[in-house]
């Protein structure tokens, strides 16, 4: 039998460390100032972060540096970032001497067991998901939290209230969910390898959701997805013949149109596929559905994913650094169809298959593939591979693709950047890059904007 999940009042007295900086570990750190200020905890952090942290932080004790497993050991409770991989040795090694680890995503919901939840996970879609209903939930007057994953992390709001949260969780923090009414997946492919350390481990990760929900919504149109799911009690379905789906001129409510397709302002099957999800959550929450629908037309796109930047130098320029994964970068080119594309690839290496790519490539290709960063070379050799139906130019880095992009797209052509893999060989994350290639383009990166909607409202 596990132990009860750790509340922020089990960590009194105790030995505690905060592993991670970023913006889930200062949440921590300000929620144990909050509930238990006589607390004492060690924040463990890089060492190139150290002096900005003693910089800000003067008083709180330190430790920098990678932790091994007699760091983490003598602690007895770790509240660790997300983007910590929970599969790393030395986290087995302490946890086998007696240290317990907890999120702030955890703490969360056990503090929160009063909370109407609904979680959101999947590959791709996530986000968007998660901001649409959102969105749509507070046109009907819902009293609506947003937060998660997608920018602002659970233990901020700790003390808020609102009628219904609309968690987005990673991968990495779908253990962490305890019980949500509702949970949503949205698709299910393979992503951060690096941090789960298989396929099929990540998969399992992010099915733990389907294991906590206490009803779950998930995507009819993935044959996996639906077998893995099957044992579910409580499963409903989207993307199906009697449910919200989408055809080619709207979506629809079974055999009801409901929302033309030319009034959403999101580009492609994709992004009204994650409408239908949302709608099809707020039916299973008991909300009305159709009567929010008309609200999907003032929704707007979160940046960097197939955000339109403008034009310039007679080129349309597209921002989709938030792709990560082939088959995301598959779907922002099917966004574009019949339009002269010229896709920007390639990143941080996860080892994942660009198979799929490769044969869109040659049945249907581009104006032309540009890879780069680090698994660029990889890519471009399999498009070479294939015959060289597309032309495939290598580059180093992100500049050097977008400029040669500018010699190669077409007047009134596309440039889109869709790498298919994470930021982190040349970027901190996916929305620097996506900063990056607006300024590259000609554009105000400091433009682009956040995500609207965060938090409560």
């Amino acid at each position: 039998m596990s132990a009860p999940a750790l509340r922020i009042r089990d960590l009194a007295d105790r030995r505690v460390a905060v592993w991670g900086y970023g913006r889930e570990g200062r949440a921590a750190l300000a929620a144990l100032r909050t509930h238990l200020p006589q607390l004492a905890p060690t924040l463990l952090c890089p060492a190139a972060e150290a002096s900005a942290v003693r910089a800000t932080e003067p008083g709180l004790t330190l430790r920098a540096g990678e932790p091994d497993a007699d760091v983490l050991a003598a602690f007895e409770i770790v509240i660790k970032s997300p983007g910590i991989s929970a599969r790393r040795p030395e986290i087995a090694a302490a946890a086998m001497r007696g240290t317990r680890f907890t999120s702030g995503t955890a703490l969360w919901f056990a503090e929160r067991t009063d909370a109407r939840v609904v979680a959101v996970t999947g590959t791709k879609g996530k986000s968007t998901t998660s901001a649409l209903l959102a969105h749509l939930a507070r046109s009907l007057g819902v009293r609506t939290a947003l937060a998660g994953n997608i920018g602002v992390p659970l233990l901020e709001l700790l003390d808020a209230d609102a009628a219904l949260w609309v968690v987005e969780l990673s991968s990495f923090q779908t253990a962490d969910a305890a019980a949500p009414e509702l949970g949503v997946i949205t698709c299910l492919y393979e992503e951060h390898l690096d941090w789960h350390g298989s396929r099929e481990r990540y998969v399992a990760d992010k099915l733990q959701l389907a294991d906590r929900a206490r009803t779950l919504l998930v995507n009819a149109g993935q044959p996996e997805l639906l077998r893995l799911t099957a044992a579910h009690p409580h499963r409903h379905l989207f993307s199906d013949d009697s449910g919200w789906r989408v055809d080619d001129a709207a979506i629809r409510r079974g055999v009801d149109a409901v929302w033309p397709l030319r009034d959403l302002p999101l580009p492609g099957r994709h992004n009204a596929l994650n409408a239908c999800a949302a709608l099809a959550a707020l039916d299973l929450l008991g909300f009305d559905a159709r009567a929010a629908a008309p609200a999907l037309a003032r929704f707007h796109a979160l940046p960097h994913r197939l955000q339109r930047l403008g034009e310039r130098d007679g080129l349309h320029w597209v921002n989709d650094s938030i792709a990560t994964t082939p088959q995301a970068t598959l779907a922002a080119l099917d966004s574009l169809t019949g339009r002269a594309v010229t896709v920007i690839v390639g990143g941080h290496e996860r080892g994942l298959d660009w198979d799929t790519f490769v044969a869109r490539c040659r049945t249907a290709p581009p104006q032309a593939v540009i890879c780069q960063g680090a698994n660029g070379p990889r890519i471009a050799a399999a498009l070479d591979a294939a015959g060289g139906a597309v032309r495939c130019e290598r580059v180093a880095d992100l500049a050097a693709a977008v400029a040669a992009a500018r010699a190669l797209t077409p007047v009134d052509g596309v440039v889109l950047l869709s790498p298919g893999a994470p930021s982190f060989d040349q970027f901190h994350d996916y929305a620097e890059r996506g900063r990056a290639f607006a300024a590259l383009a000609g554009f105000d990166a400091g433009l682009i904007g956040g995500i609207a909607g965060l938090g409560i409202a």
